[in-house]
């Protein structure tokens, strides 16, 4: 296991990374603005749970393989820019209709928000990139079960992101509500989340590593 030392020293790591404003940030923003406080707070879990699957990976040497691969890392920041792009058109044409603020806008309720979440946190070349990057200079060999510590730093990683996710979402969604008392506010507000949901994709398409 980990020693107190190293949890509070990545624990202060994973804090300046993650209160920064980035791509999960903006995505549950978006999901906010756009769907309202159930949804963003369901697709946060689900985002941090695509983290903490991540994390796994990184621990069992995959984060090594795509942080290595050319090709792998750019088929999953592809992948993952397109599913945001897609996520954001869909919620600018769903403001084109008629928008009323609703507990839930699926149909399958909040398991369809947790999996787009959980898809949008698993395809996150950046987060991959952070864990292969940052988990490796926090183990201490000499304790052994390097695995573990990486995976219970991950963890570490998530539950903070998880605090501060669902805080942006939140004030997010409190925003939402006072544009919820005009429709034609909304739909702008809505389209604004999609808007974000895009731009962020089509970012994370055209950055990264190259070579």
């Amino acid at each position: 296991m980990i020693s107190l030392s190293q949890a509070l020293a990545f624990g202060l790591a994973a804090m300046i990374i993650i209160v920064i404003p980035g791509p999960s940030v903006l995505f549950v923003v978006g999901r906010a603005l756009a769907y309202g406080r159930r949804t963003a707070l369901v697709s946060v879990v689900g985002n941090e749970l695509g983290a903490l699957v991540v994390a796994g990976a990184v621990a069992l040497g995959i984060g090594e393989v795509v942080e290595r691969s050319v090709a792998l890392f750019t088929v999953i920041k592809l992948c993952g820019a397109a599913y945001l792009v897609f996520l954001g058109t869909r919620a600018l044409l769903r403001g084109r209709g008629h928008v009323e603020v609703r507990a839930d806008p699926y149909e399958r309720g909040v398991l369809r928000a947790c999996v787009d979440g959980f898809l949008v946190g698993v395809a996150n070349p950046k987060t991959v990139v952070f864990f292969a990057a940052v988990l490796p200079q926090f183990v201490d060999r000499e304790r052994g079960g390097v695995s573990l510590q990486m995976f219970t730093l991950g963890l570490i990683f998530v539950l903070i992101a998880l605090i501060c996710d669902s805080t942006w979402s939140l004030a997010a969604s409190g925003t939402r509500a006072w544009f919820g008392r005009s429709p034609r506010r909304l739909r702008l507000v809505g389209g604004a989340g999609g808007l974000a949901m895009i731009g962020l994709g089509l970012g994370i398409a055209v950055t990264g590593r190259k070579d």
